[in-house]
């Protein structure tokens, strides 16, 4: 049911990957449906994308990103992350700043943080988004505690965590987002996809292609990129749709008939894609577990190394028997396509785990 008194939110999602952008959307739509008014503040590709799925409904504010990069040395030491600490928490300060002229400035009645941690107010009520609160950094356990005492000391600073996922099983984040000890602040909204509803079906009796899914930070899509691109022309068994998995990718200069080369799909090409796939081929973000799971498509997951979030999901994942994964130094497509037909896959979750936002997002909207 619409609000009798429309709220101004504001949403602001991390620009670290498209995913932490995605997920919020099936959130913005019930907000403008429940006829709120929603203010999304992020960078150039992160506006455009909610423009493409919401048009002039949304109100948008540009808010300069985290700018999260990977170096070959981040790759070998498993450090990105802590390396760039400092640099993080003068932006998570700014951000801040940010957010308190922007509340006087458009009245904005709550703030929804998906993973930017300045977005607190000190009277505006702020919630945030985050599914890793058991942190691994890959640096030791004593890093992982001493980075996760800083992560409560930001988390505790929102009046409310929202974890997207379910508290029972199944889970799709593991421990990830089933730490020792929770946020006092915290619940689980369930899980968020835009594509509920668009579930994965086939044209045909049959699958008819590999899809190879790219994504991620730099410059580790591109070597994936050029590495994956090598074993797919060498692919025997039929027609391979390659999405590259960024607008800046540079096309092959020579494209073999039986592969169909992308740059990116859009969300129709990507259901098409999805649904005609007997095998597919994709990185463990756990923005793109929950899209996978929304459509009921299975895939092989390859974690993004130096990435220890989906390092551990893809592991998780396996030993769940909801996905294939393997380890990108070790990947062979011929040998991981055997494997994959050969995998004993449980059975799909329901996905009534990606309705329960909405009653999380209304009790809320209630208390503004």
């Amino acid at each position: 049911m619409p609000n009798q008194t429309p709220k101004n939110i504001l949403l602001a999602p991390l620009d670290w990957g498209a995913g932490h952008t995605t997920r919020c959307i099936p959130i913005v739509a019930h907000l403008l449906t429940s006829g709120n008014r929603v203010f999304f503040a992020g960078n150039d590709w992160q506006i455009t994308l909610i423009k493409q799925v919401f048009g002039n409904q949304v109100t948008t504010l540009p808010l300069y990103g985290y700018n999260i990069t990977y170096s070959r040395l981040n790759h070998v030491l498993q450090l990105g992350l802590l390396s760039q600490l400092p640099r993080l928490l003068q932006v998570i300060k700014a951000e801040h700043n940010w957010l308190l002229q922007t509340v006087r400035a458009h009245n904005i009645q709550g703030v929804i943080s998906d993973n930017r941690y300045g977005l607190h107010h000190p009277t505006v009520p702020s919630v945030i988004i985050t599914h890793q609160l058991h942190i691994l950094t890959g640096a030791g356990s004593m890093a992982d505690a001493a980075v996760q005492q800083l992560h409560y000391r930001y988390l505790h600073r929102f009046r409310e965590v929202w974890i997207p996922d379910t508290e029972q099983q199944p889970s799709l984040a593991g421990r990830l987002s089933h730490p020792e000890s929770l946020p006092h602040n915290s619940r689980y909204i369930g899980w968020l996809s835009r594509f509920v509803g668009k579930e994965a079906t086939p044209e045909a009796d049959s699958r008819q292609h590999l899809l190879v899914l790219l994504s991620g930070p730099e410059p580790l899509r591109t070597h994936t990129s050029q590495r994956l691109w090598q074993q797919a022309l060498s692919y025997k068994g039929g027609r391979v749709v390659f999405a590259d998995g960024s607008d800046a990718a540079t096309a092959p200069a020579s494209i073999p008939s039986h592969i169909s080369y992308h740059r990116r799909l859009n969300d129709q090409e990507l259901i098409a894609a999805v649904g005609n796939a007997h095998t597919i081929v994709c990185r463990s973000g756990y923005s793109t577990v929950m899209d996978l799971v929304a459509m009921g498509a299975r895939a092989i997951l390859l974690p993004t190394p130096a990435q220890t979030e989906q390092q551990y999901l893809g592991k998780y994942l396996r030993d769940k028997r909801l996905f294939y994964s393997v380890a990108e130094k070790d990947f062979d497509l011929n040998i991981a396509m055997e494997n994959y037909r050969n995998f004993d896959f449980s059975e799909m979750p329901s996905v009534e785990g990606f309705c329960m936002h909405q009653q999380a997002v209304n009790e809320w909207i209630a208390t503004l």
